[in-house]
């Protein structure tokens, strides 16, 4: 059965974007840099969807001993801009298949289109242009951590794209993404839809904790619910 939504807030990478988890392999390698041992599948558990500055003290504090430190969080967090920086130079990045008819698909219905996403707008701006996308042609939107006072998961992201639209029904609000906290975020703006998608960060098992409306393969399999 379709359900009719005004809105589509979808994530960035491993949502509508593949670029081969560099994200969190720069964070897990700058982790270690600094003498921890850290396994990307604990960076993912820890840290996916989330502010990345966040997502490093959260997987601090759960896959180490130490006591909280902010000075070592915030070195890392430095020293992860400048490695992802020079790492997205010559990252390929593509969308996953059928992601762009997907986008075409809801905007020829009416269907608002808002990327969101952990990221600053420096680095959510410069997987847009390596995907060629315009916003207003391609997307309607684009909204980043450095555009609200809290991320992921609380709501304010999706409230954003709401008030750009002046949408004011969470019932006809679709939320998807490739982590259990792009799902928390669906459900704390009370969207009508959550949707988790296996192409990115996290597993069905950790998807299904966050109790989404559907776990889907790829995002492009959205076409048969709305």
């Amino acid at each position: 059965m379709k359900q009719e939504i005004d809105l589509a807030v979808f994530d960035m990478a491993g949502t509508t974007v593949n670029e081969s988890n560099v994200v969190y392999k720069t964070v897990q390698k700058e982790i270690n840099r600094q003498g921890y041992n850290v396994s990307l599948e604990e960076v993912l558990q820890y840290g996916a969807g989330k502010d990345k500055h966040q997502a490093i003290i959260d997987v601090l504090k759960n896959v180490t001993t130490e006591p909280s430190n902010d000075y070592i969080a915030d070195l890392i967090f430095e020293n992860f801009k400048k490695a992802l920086q020079k790492a997205y130079e010559t990252l390929e990045v593509t969308a996953f298949e059928g992601v762009y008819s997907l986008l075409l698909y809801l905007r020829t219905n009416n269907i608002k289109v808002v990327l969101n996403t952990g990221y600053d707008k420096k680095t959510a701006t410069l997987l847009l242009d390596k995907l060629g996308w315009i916003i207003g042609t391609d997307i309607d939107a684009l909204i980043t951590m450095d555009d609200v006072s809290q991320g992921r998961p609380h709501p304010d992201m999706i409230y954003k794209a709401m008030e750009l639209y002046n949408i004011t029904d969470t019932s006809r609000v679709l939320k998807a993404g490739d982590s259990a906290i792009d799902i928390e975020e669906g459900i704390n703006a009370n969207c009508g839809i959550t949707v988790g998608v296996l192409t990115g960060a996290q597993s069905k098992e950790q998807l299904q904790k966050a109790k989404p409306t559907y776990i889907l393969e790829e995002l492009s399999a959205l076409k048969d619910f709305i």
